[in-house]
């Protein structure tokens, strides 16, 4: 089935850069995923399975020295990950803020923030307000759109870190533990991992799918179609976000 074999690929490339790059390429993947979905769970799990020491030739290796025990090795791998994916966070509220809705408009479309991204993020935080960054971190597939919104609805830095930071460090410890606890049974426990793969794949495809129909769709508008969307924007959107973040 080409969807499992270009799941399979990914998997793949994706623990074969850990293998390779060990804590750096953990620290690395963590923080494209703080704006870009890069399989953070996978990412996680497969490094938390290195510091118990599954994959022979494979070790944690910090500033040139390895890291003996499994245990430091798990919180070493674990903190990678946790601090990368803070700090691309950090970077991707600062492609909002600097950039604005404007920017977003524009160029989002290459990071996966459409208007209509947008305006689904905007209905997130008017619901959830603050708690929004909170809960998006430990929510698939929404915690890698929650970055460059927060920027763009004006959310203070320092609110905004300090909600970032526990589901960061829930997340990647949460996962790299799963990963560690398999240990040597790492094969039988990926084996069924997969499954969960195939789930966050599938919601993925049926994403872009909706996105690609609503695109269609307002390519082609019709004699009764409302106001442009960014007369809507400003009035129900922009306007409102700003005053709350003031």
């Amino acid at each position: 089935m080409l969807q499992a074999s270009v799941l399979s690929a990914i998997t793949d490339a994706l623990t074969e850069i850990i293998g390779d790059h060990g804590i750096y390429a953990v620290f690395v993947l963590m923080f494209v995923d703080a704006v870009l979905p890069a399989a953070s769970e996978l990412v996680m799990v497969y490094a938390g399975a290195v510091a118990a020491g599954a994959f022979a030739g494979q070790s944690v290796v910090l500033f040139g020295e390895p890291i003996e025990s499994e245990p430091w090795a798990y919180v070493a791998m674990a903190s990678a990950g946790a601090l990368g994916y803070i700090l691309g966070s950090i970077a991707g509220w600062a492609i909002g803020y600097y950039g604005g809705r404007p920017f977003v408009e524009r160029r989002g479309r290459w990071l996966h923030v459409t208007p209509h991204t947008l305006e689904r993020a905007e209905a997130w935080f008017d619901r959830f307000g603050d708690w929004a960054v909170a809960i998006g971190r430990v929510t698939p597939v929404v915690r890698s759109f929650i970055a460059i919104p927060a920027g763009v609805f004006r959310m203070p830095l320092g609110r905004y870190t300090l909600l970032t930071i526990p589901g960061s460090v829930l997340w990647a410890f949460a996962f790299a533990g799963a990963g560690w606890a398999a240990g040597s049974r790492w094969e039988d426990f990926h084996h069924s991992f997969r499954y969960a793969e195939y789930v966050v794949a599938g919601v993925i495809l049926v994403l872009i799918a909706a996105g690609i129909w609503r695109h269609r769709r307002g390519a082609s508008p019709s004699p009764g179609d409302a106001a442009p969307v960014r007369t809507r924007e400003e009035q129900a959107g922009e306007g409102r976000r700003e005053g709350t973040y003031q």
